[in-house]
């Protein structure tokens, strides 16, 4: 396995995309402790790696707040080994940047920063006395597309593809990596928005694959790169668009 004896936390464990990243990292044989705002969508995540053999815990944690994180960390014993932050960042879109108001715009940057900025230095912190561990963090083909009526989300996610590249640069000699992955639009994530495939075309016909990424597949990369196996990767950002973006 790819993860055997490896310890992770992954901030925003209750959600699609982080709850789809602690399952790949459990099946993989990482202990996972879950971090996040409601429990109740924790412990389901938490019951399903434990009902297949793995080994998870919860925690209510605001992945905002350098206090609530500084806490659940101290709390866990031992070496950290992965840290990824999934977490949501609050979004206004569907409006033309010229009608949009600053606050609008603004929003999901300093979300995104802020929540990128506490989690991943709490865990580098821990990370650099150990001498090992792997940060990975979440971006969107947002970042390099030229979006229409995008709002401040493509440059939430520049951002965190900026801090993926700087902080790599600070802590990799001590033997920690940073790692940003950057999928398409994934619709599994959103399930309630009911999307038809008139919604999904123009986003299927921008990729090369003539498909947009499945969840597994982005879980399933996030465990490869926080593994051994990926041991010379850092300050780098994973291409899962499907062709979307052509490095």
């Amino acid at each position: 396995m790819l993860l055997e004896n490896k310890t992770a936390v992954v901030y925003g464990g209750g959600g699609a995309m982080g709850g789809a990243v602690a399952r790949a990292f459990a099946r993989e044989g990482a202990t996972v402790h879950l971090a996040g705002r409601t429990l109740a969508k924790l412990q389901k995540v938490a019951e399903d790696i434990t009902t297949n053999g793995g080994r998870a815990t919860t925690a209510l944690v605001d992945a905002y707040d350098s206090d609530s994180i500084a806490a659940h960390l101290a709390s866990i014993d031992g070496p950290i080994d992965v840290c990824f932050n999934g977490v949501s960042v609050r979004e206004t879109q569907d409006i033309a940047l010229v009608s949009m108001s600053v606050e609008d715009f603004v929003r999901p940057v300093e979300d995104a920063a802020r929540t990128n900025f506490l989690t991943s230095t709490a865990a580098a912190r821990r990370m650099i006395e150990q001498g090992r561990g792997v940060i990975l963090m979440l971006s969107a083909s947002s970042a390099r597309e030229s979006g229409f009526e995008m709002g401040g989300f493509s440059l939430a996610c520049a951002s965190i593809e900026c801090l993926t590249r700087t902080l790599a640069g600070e802590v990799g000699r001590y033997g920690v990596r940073v790692v940003a992955l950057r999928p398409n639009f994934t619709p599994e994530t959103h399930p309630e928005w009911n999307l038809g495939d008139d919604t999904l075309k123009p986003l299927i016909a921008g990729t090369a694959l003539g498909r947009l990424p499945k969840l597994s597949e982005v879980a399933g990369t996030a465990a490869f790169v926080a593994s051994d196996h990926a041991g010379a990767m850092t300050g780098a950002v994973v291409n899962l668009t499907c062709g979307a973006i052509v490095d």
